[in-house]
């Protein structure tokens, strides 16, 4: 596979093993919980985003379902600093330096291969197996940032470049081709990603009908499949039931069904068999010239007389007329043409994603903008956001109600807002993790957070949707349920007090929607929900490799405890000072105290509370024989030199 080359990459490309694992410190006043005091597993972390990813590795590798990062797009625009800590000395000289523009920094483009690829290697060992990430990017480094996730992700995992359409302002003044899309540049964790389907669109429904008087709507589609020369089993005549004309499938193509149950389904028209008519030659030459069995039959009538046609022909036109409908597969041009198959609008399952996302669906950065501007006050801190729905969109496609979503270059704030949106309206328990190394991290990212959570006082009149379902005739038999959601969401609201005013429920474009609207003036409600603000710690090791002097034991021991065993991390402390837990009748102790060199020995094994099958004890040394550690089946790990290096 080609891969691409800049300089400074030798260096990069394993640096994510070279950064420290620092401890993440919780900030309890800068953080909100909901009423029943928890953070709802929602993170927002001050910090270099690289030293960030790596001190999230020991809880949350292989957790991640769903990552969105939206990196500076390296026009010279952003002011953006390299400042990766590369013991290289051409990399050194650019720490600290802004980013120029084309033709004023030449190494532009390497600084910003050089800043994306330790991030996106650490990304990547974050994702789920079936996890998705999704990087917002523009024409100025899509081709490279491809070349580079080729290269890191797999291309067996590329899943598409999707243009979205960011604005809907025409430039008329523009010097060259203007910009009226970005990219999201998508790749999944395992090959063969399936996005999840989204909601069918009236459009799309208003292509089915029933003309023949059906009580199911329905819309016609081939009878055919390809693959003749490898499905020969599949290429056989077909009597016509109103013509007796033999009927095969287009040259290259086999017939949808196998043969029986195509006899099953032709039936429903006339009597029919299975009869031998020699036909090799002309099945020959539907499977372009491959060998066919020569003894396979073919679905014949009983009686093809005229008489039989003619009564096969009334019933067709008795479909014409609504009086009978005809069976799943009928004939075209009045029932003397082809063959065709009704496709039913109540077994289609929704609309697929394609790679052009309109603003219509996903929004646009003005309205984003806007968004922020009135969340904020009347002026919007961020130039060009990213709208709550791009995310929201991204989020749908892959996951469930329960996702972890991950944003290492979190903005604004975008995708927490996006999470709590989800949850707002679904219930749903999705939780988020921001990264945000700038200054604003607090002031803004996580103060949106926070207004968002609690409310905030708009500019303007906002409609909030409270509750909305998409109705097609595929999912109409449920209406009556709707409704009754919808009026106790719509009385729900009433009752809160929360809003000026409450619209619907109603009918609106195809969905039953309930609208709160808070007039301008006016507290928007918050969606609930909570996180915790955290700052970047000390490392967790020194040069020497030793624990640090100023990380306390319980930062240790959590680091331990998810190196050992990826599981949840239960305070255990209380019952003994040296207990992590236990994990499928495995006990797991850290004996360390700083600066004392802690013994393995049958004095500490005598006040151990808990005992395993076998027991983990990592101490600084150990004088226990090894045949006595096998016969009491203990493991000793030794402090700091065994404790994994993440």
């Amino acid at each position: 596979m080609p891969t691409l080359d800049w300089m400074g990459k030798d260096k990069v490309v394993n640096h994510h093993r070279d950064v420290p694992f620092h401890v993440l410190e919780r900030v309890p006043d800068k953080g909100v919980l909901d009423d029943t005091g928890s953070d709802c597993g929602n993170m927002v972390i001050h910090g270099d985003n690289l030293e960030a990813l790596k001190a999230l590795l020991p809880e949350y590798e292989g957790c991640v379902d769903v990552i969105y990062i939206d990196p500076p797009y390296n026009t010279g625009n952003e002011g953006w600093v390299y400042n990766d800590n590369v013991n290289d000395p051409r990399i050194r000289r650019w720490l600290g330096q802004v980013v120029g523009k084309e033709g004023e920094d030449f190494t532009r483009h390497d600084k910003w291969l050089c800043m994306m690829y330790p991030r996106l290697v650490l990304l990547r060992k974050l994702l789920a197996s079936k996890g998705v990430i999704f990087i917002s990017i523009d024409d100025n480094e899509v081709t490279s940032l491809r070349s580079v996730c080729d290269e890191i992700f797999g291309a067996g995992c590329f899943a598409a470049i999707i243009s979205w359409q960011r604005t809907l302002t025409k430039r008329n003044d523009a010097k060259s081709v203007p910009a009226e899309t970005e990219h999201l540049l998508v790749y999944s964790k395992s090959p063969r990603w399936i996005p999840h389907k989204l909601d069918r669109t009236q459009g799309m429904d208003d292509g089915y009908s029933n003309p023949d008087g059906d009580e199911r709507l329905w819309t016609s589609v081939t009878c055919s499949a390809p693959g003749a020369a490898t499905h020969q089993g599949m290429v056989y005549a077909i009597q016509h039931p109103i013509t007796g004309s033999l009927m095969y499938p287009p040259n290259g193509r086999c017939w949808s069904l196998g043969q029986d149950r195509m006899l099953s389904e032709m039936s429903k028209w006339a009597e029919y068999e299975l009869r031998d008519i020699e036909d090799e030659a002309e099945r020959k030459s539907v499977c372009v010239g491959a060998e066919v069995d020569p003894c396979l039959p073919a679905i014949m009538l009983i009686d093809d007389s005229e008489e039989a046609l003619r009564r096969t022909k009334t019933r067709y036109d008795r479909g014409l007329t609504g009086e009978e409908p005809w069976p799943t597969f009928f004939f075209t041009s009045k029932g003397v043409g082809g063959m065709r198959a009704k496709k039913y609008l109540d077994e289609s399952t929704g609309r697929v994603v394609t790679n052009f996302w309109p603003a219509s669906e996903v929004g646009t950065t003005d309205g984003a903008k806007k968004l922020l501007a009135n969340i904020f006050g009347g002026t919007s801190p961020f130039d060009t956001p990213k709208p709550p729905e791009l995310i929201e969109r991204c989020i749908q496609l892959c996951s469930g109600s329960d996702a972890l979503v991950l944003d290492s270059f979190a903005g604004s704030g975008t995708t927490a807002h996006a999470v709590l949106n989800m949850n707002q309206k679904d219930g749903g328990t999705r939780r988020f993790i921001l990264c945000e190394m700038m200054s604003y991290a607090d002031s803004i990212t996580a103060e949106r957070v926070r207004r968002v959570i609690r409310g905030y006082e708009t500019k303007k009149n906002v409609k909030t949707a409270l509750y909305e379902q998409k109705l097609t005739f595929s999912n109409l038999k449920n209406a009556e349920k709707y409704r009754e959601k919808a009026v106790a969401a719509a009385e729900e609201a009433k009752q809160s007090g929360a809003y000026s005013k409450v619209e619907g429920p109603k009918v609106d474009g195809g969905a039953i929607t309930v609208m709160g609207v808070t007039a301008k003036g006016e507290q928007v409600p918050g969606t609930g929900g909570g996180f915790s603000y955290y700052e970047l710690g000390p490392a967790l090791f020194d040069v020497e490799g030793g624990v640090a002097e100023d990380v306390s034991v319980r930062d240790l021991m959590r680091y331990v405890w998810y190196t050992e065993t990826k599981a949840p991390y239960v305070d255990r402390t209380g019952e003994h000072p040296y207990l992590m837990g236990e994990v499928d009748g495995t006990a797991y102790y850290l004996a360390y105290r700083a600066g004392v060199d802690v013994t393995l020995g049958y004095d500490l094994l005598a006040e151990l509370p808990v005992r395993g099958n076998p027991t983990v004890i990592y101490a600084s040394r150990c004088v226990l024989p090894a045949e006595e550690l096998e016969r009491l089946g203990i493991r000793f790990r030794r402090v700091p030199d065994q404790i994994a290096r993440m």
